[in-house]
């Protein structure tokens, strides 16, 4: 399975009727070969305004050159014109799971089109973490996050500061996107958690060494975070 990772910045004035395109659009446009997953907007005051998030699965590379078409001449276009028109531009990359990662391939025609609002008022909210290796570190960051970083979740889980679950990671396909990336795709499983970790540094017993924190820095020293808010009709939250 491929994912399509999709940022959109939005006009300001246009937010919410960028919002609601995309999902009438994605309730037409999708199929058993390419379904929207997710739809999230990063929360204000975490980075820049109006900033969109979609994620979109894809069968196969024949599934993804197909859709192409369907946006370039097809029958998407008018509606893919249409929402261009609401942002100021877009970046996208092609993701693959990584060994790791707990998403690995899925059953697209299980995954609804988009629908009203499902989720509630309490929306679920991911924390996406971009991460950029060391040159010539990308399968030694993986090897450490597939083992390292998810026993560390896994331990906080066991201790009650779930704060994180690990739904996906990514690594973008060879020639569609940056080389050294990696996208940990995570659900925010405790939002009353992220205070603390917010207003303050991670304690030290947390920094040392054999710490994910600490062991990293060998293969990383740079990555983003950000928080997005699930649309509250988002096929998956």
């Amino acid at each position: 399975m491929l994912v399509v990772h999709e940022t959109h910045r939005v006009a300001g004035r246009e937010a919410e009727a960028f919002a609601d395109l995309l999902r009438d659009g994605w309730r037409e446009a999708g199929d058993d070969g390419v379904r929207l997953l997710w739809s999230l907007e990063q929360a204000h005051g975490t980075g820049p305004s109006y900033t969109f998030v979609s994620m979109v699965g894809v069968r196969s590379a024949d599934d993804l050159v197909r859709h192409d078409q369907r946006v370039r001449g097809g029958d998407l276009r008018d509606w893919w014109t249409e929402l261009d028109a609401l942002r100021y531009d877009s970046v996208a990359k092609v993701l693959v799971p990584t060994a790791f990662s707990p998403l690995g391939d899925l059953d697209l025609s299980g995954v609804p089109a988009p629908g009203d609002e499902v989720h509630g008022p309490q929306l679920p909210l991911f924390m996406e973490d971009t991460a950029w290796p060391h040159p010539g570190r990308l399968g030694t960051y993986l090897e450490r996050a597939g083992t390292l970083y998810v026993q560390t979740l896994a331990g906080a889980a066991e201790h009650g500061v779930d704060i994180l679950e690990l739904v996906a990671a990514f690594t973008p396909l060879v020639g569609a996107g940056p080389q050294r990336e990696v996208v940990l795709w995570q659900r925010v499983g405790r939002p009353e958690l992220l205070l603390p970790l917010l207003s303050r540094e991670v304690p030290a017993e947390h920094r040392g060494p054999g710490t994910w924190m600490h062991d990293a820095l060998e293969v990383r020293d740079r990555w983003e975070s950000r928080l997005l808010r699930v649309a509250p009709w988002s096929p998956l939250a």
